[in-house]
């Protein structure tokens, strides 16, 4: 299952970063995802593949 997602979203993932925020907004995509946590604003990449598993829901639709 793909999820159509855009540069500036801000999704929901099943697990919560560890400064307790569970919010990300996308800044990248290709075949890996970048997010920025949107609690201490720190930068992960994740494979697409991992990341449509970790995604709970889109919260709000950017751009």
């Amino acid at each position: 299952m793909t999820v159509n997602v855009q540069i500036g979203d801000i999704v929901q993932l099943r697990k919560k970063h560890p400064c307790g925020s569970d919010r990300w907004e996308i800044v990248r995509l290709g075949v890996d995802i970048g997010l920025v946590c949107q609690g201490c604003r720190r930068r992960v990449l994740l494979p697409r593949s991992l990341f449509n598993k970790r995604l709970k829901a889109v919260v709000s639709a950017g751009q």
